[in-house]
């Protein structure tokens, strides 16, 4: 035998089933008389029972959000409480961990002399597991901490939090420290090579290799030059725009460029300075740098980490010129 079921049964039966055992019978009591009374008034206003019914569970929504309510249960993943703290946080995560990932692994790839397709291939693919876990993971926590109404220090706000508020347009400092940097960069070239910072029986021992000079230390006061220029640029203008930003990438890419290139060469460091060094290490080290030349030995080792390190500084310097570019517009725009 078939029982069937009314339109109102069914509705209450979907509500209440998710709920507590001992709060069942409290809801169902309650939905019957609050649907009754609602269907009742229709009627009396001229309207079919069928109809009435229909427009009141229609009316009272989804059984799974009712039942929700009644359970004090929340419908979301992260809530006010938290979600700010939870973007703020993966955001931080996101700019920071998979930047050093990529740089690890293909720092580590580099090192192991792999071929460029799998330090590229591997290193994207390290990046990538590293972006969903992060995501997966910090998303899991605050789930947890939603979940659990806990009451930590993570969801307090106090005055000491407020950021301290963006600086408008390019001052005099910063134009100071950068023809300072520049002016010590400068002198830095000139002095080791006329002066030397390392001496050898009396005599200085350049660590840049001396034939760079005039030409390839040449482009690289050229460089520094024009870093001048459009640090005095940037200060006369008076904030960064699309232009300035742009200029500001190629003037770090040739400068990344004119290191790499003569790292790959060999030709960056002077020789006689390297020989030096492993002089210095004697027989036994010597020895070593023999048996490794053709493999990861340490100066191609120590190469590789100057490169890097030269790479993420001007990588850092690209991405903050964009940085307050975008700053500077928004605050045209506000």
């Amino acid at each position: 035998m078939t029982t069937t079921f009314t339109l109102t049964e069914r509705y209450i039966s979907a509500t209440i089933r998710s709920l507590r055992p001992d709060a069942q019978a409290d809801v169902r009591a309650e939905l019957e008389a609050s649907i009754a009374d609602a269907i009742e008034a229709r009627v009396e206003q001229g309207e079919a029972p069928e109809s009435a019914e229909r427009a009141v569970l229609t009316e009272l929504g989804d059984p799974g959000i009712l039942a929700a309510g009644y359970a004090d249960r929340p419908l979301y993943l992260i809530g006010p409480r938290f979600y700010l703290t939870w973007w703020r946080l993966l955001k931080l995560l996101l700019i920071i961990v998979p930047v050093c990932v990529l740089g690890g692994v293909a720092l580590g790839q580099t090192i192991s002399n792999a071929p460029v397709g799998e330090i590229i291939s591997t290193s994207i693919l390290a990046t990538g597991g590293a972006i969903l876990h992060i995501c997966f993971w910090t998303t899991l926590v605050f789930v947890i901490l939603e979940r659990s109404n806990s009451t930590t220090a993570i969801e307090k706000w106090d005055l000491d939090q407020l950021p301290e508020p963006t600086e408008k347009g390019v001052g005099r400092s910063e134009l100071i420290a950068s023809l300072v940097f520049l002016g010590i960069a400068i002198g830095a070239l000139l002095w080791d090579r006329f002066r030397g910072f390392v001496h050898v029986d009396g005599g200085a021992l350049p660590i840049l290799n001396p034939q760079l000079w005039p030409w390839g230390i040449g482009v690289l006061l050229l460089l520094i030059v024009a870093e001048a220029v459009f640090a005095v640029v940037l200060y006369r203008r008076g904030r960064w725009s699309t232009g300035l930003a742009v200029v500001n990438t190629v003037l770090a890419v040739a400068f990344l460029a004119w290191v790499l290139v003569l790292l790959l060469t060999g030709d960056l460091v002077n020789p006689e300075f390297l020989a030096q060094i492993t002089a210095a290490g004697g027989e036994e080290f010597a020895s070593g740098q023999a048996e490794s030349a053709d493999e990861g030995g340490v100066f191609r080792i120590l190469a590789v980490l100057l490169g890097f390190g030269i790479a993420v500084g001007v990588g850092w310097d690209i991405v903050d010129g964009w940085m307050k570019t975008w700053r500077a517009r928004r605050g045209r725009e506000e």
